[in-house]
């Protein structure tokens, strides 16, 4: 791996681009915590609500299988060589419609079968049985076509991620967000009717969003035509490479199923529990996990394929400098103040003080697991970027194993908590295993500069961490008091820990302050240019 003075500015352009992805998916996200908020005091969380989010949760574990981490493992890095080799874009544009011709009917295919066994399926799933079940399956049924939008959506934002083009699909989920959003604020008679709503509101979501990408990408250059699908060479190729990435998606989202079938059957209301807690959680994983993953996947393909492996470990050095950099602080941050923040967010109408004591315990485990999951989508473009889809498979398969028999060893005596504990003991052991792996074969190492900066980052989230303690602590009546003044409890405890732990971090060097000096300067002469 290169030394710290390597690719000097590509930190900055990381940051750069991980910065504009993040601060997009936050404006998401944002959405997403209003829609959550509106929804718990609507919907509490009652029959109707875990119904809703088992039939909200099918298709996008669906979708994360067929339309994120497998497509964009194989489409981007065959688009980045065809769009930077002889062909050029012209090339790169016939490969993107090859690849439309032969996903799109597959995915049409896909979803009409799984829309006649949908009963089978719910079933099979949740546990659930008659009007739990019809209720549940009709959800789903709305919900379902949203797989074929939004995978088509990832099409397009492989292609605008690979021109460098971040700001649509960073921007995309949040109008998801916002069709809801306006579902929950016209219909909030609750139950079976407001279910309703949303599931509709979850498909003309991806109609929305596929119609911004769409737009993008012409924007960009790339009209695409549909053509006949055609097995192709390129097509050959996508396929050698994305269908072990598949399988490797797939275990994971078997893992996902198999949370689900046990979420349904601890009881009435732990599935409406985790989406809460998760929601939380997902806050950082989306903007920083998320961002970085796709921000470096180019980066590191480009550096791979030029035979440069050492700027491409450089790169992955310096996401996981930021990744750890922003993801210490928030695990600790959400694990100590998990009770206050679901207080305040979720507390109210429908949804319990005794709702949101079993929601905090779960967000306090599962985010313990948040640095490991970041590592990983750091990680694994590692392996991505030189065409190997199958070790992560092989990691994927273990961690399954693992998480199946945690779930059977820690739900009977812990119940939902139980359930947070595996999958995040499963985060680091998939996060532990990538690494090895990728040290063993020269890819990448924690070089000792690497190293050093984490340990910094690590004291000052620790001094943060007992920071939050005391005001947690100090403020305790704040948050059996009024909603406005368990959200001022709330924002003392964010910008409490961001005094101590941003300042300290600082002094400790535990961020390259050179190239945020950089980035500075960068947006400033950009500033004056404009």
């Amino acid at each position: 791996m290169a030394g710290a003075g390597t690719t000097k500015g590509g930190g900055a352009n990381l940051i750069k681009s991980t910065g504009t992805i993040g601060g997009l998916t936050l404006v998401s996200r944002v959405a997403g915590f209003a829609r959550e908020m509106l929804m718990s005091r609507i919907m509490g969380a009652s029959v109707a609500a875990d119904a809703f989010f088992v039939a909200f949760r099918l298709p996008n574990t669906f979708r994360r299988l067929f339309g994120e981490g497998a497509f964009s493992a194989g489409f981007v890095p065959l688009f980045s060589q065809r769009l930077h080799g002889e062909g050029g874009e012209a090339a790169a544009k016939e490969f993107s419609e090859q690849v439309l011709a032969v996903f799109l009917p597959t995915l049409v295919l896909f979803t009409l079968v799984f829309e006649i066994i949908m009963p089978v399926f719910v079933a099979a799933i949740s546990g659930y049985s008659g009007e739990k079940l019809a209720l549940a399956t009709y959800l789903t049924r709305l919900t379902f076509p949203y797989l074929v939008l939004i995978s088509l959506v990832s099409l397009f934002s492989g292609i605008l991620n690979s021109l460098a083009r971040f700001t649509a699909a960073a921007f995309a989920p949040a109008l998801l967000n916002l069709a809801m959003l306006f579902a929950l604020i016209f219909v909030r008679v609750g139950g079976e009717v407001t279910a309703t709503a949303l599931a509709i509101a979850v498909t003309f979501g991806g109609f929305i969003q596929m119609g911004l990408l769409w737009a993008s990408a012409k924007k960009a250059g790339i009209s695409l035509k549909l053509r006949r699908p055609r097995y192709t060479p390129g097509v050959r190729q996508f396929v050698r490479v994305v269908v072990p990435a598949t399988l490797g998606a797939g275990v994971y989202q078997i893992s996902a199923f198999i949370d689900t079938f046990f979420l349904t059957r601890i009881g009435t209301g732990s599935m409406s529990y985790f989406n809460y807690a998760d929601r939380l959680n997902q806050l950082p994983l989306g903007v920083i996990g998320a961002a970085l993953g796709t921000a470096i996947l180019p980066q590191v393909s480009c550096y791979v394929g030029a035979g440069e492996p050492d700027k491409a470990a450089r790169v992955q050095g310096q996401a996981a400098e930021l990744a750890m950099f922003l993801c210490l602080p928030a695990a600790l941050a959400l694990s100590i103040s998990a009770y206050p923040l679901v207080l305040a967010l979720f507390a109210g109408g429908k949804f319990s003080a005794g709702d949101a004591a079993i929601t905090a315990t779960t967000l306090g485990i599962i985010v313990l697991g948040l640095p490991a999951y970041v590592l990983v989508k750091v990680l694994t473009p590692g392996f991505y970027s030189r065409q190997d889809t199958a070790t992560p498979v092989k990691t994927a398969i273990i961690v399954l194993v693992a998480n199946v028999v945690l779930n059977f060893v820690l739900i009977p005596p812990f119940g939902i908590a139980g359930l947070a504990a595996a999958i995040a003991i499963c985060s680091w052991l998939n996060c532990v295993m990538l690494y090895v792996i990728l040290h063993r074969r020269g890819h990448f190492r924690i070089e000792g500069w690497l190293a050093s900066r984490i340990a910094r980052q690590l004291i000052a989230a620790v001094a943060m961490a007992a920071a939050l303690w005391a005001i947690k602590t100090g403020l305790q009546p704040w948050f059996a008091g009024s909603v406005a003044k368990r959200m001022a409890g709330v924002v003392a405890i964010v910008g409490g820990g961001m005094l101590v732990y941003f300042p300290l971090v600082w002094v400790l060097g535990g961020i390259d302050k050179e190239e945020l000096k950089l980035l500075r300067r960068r947006k400033n002469v950009a500033a004056d240019a404009g």
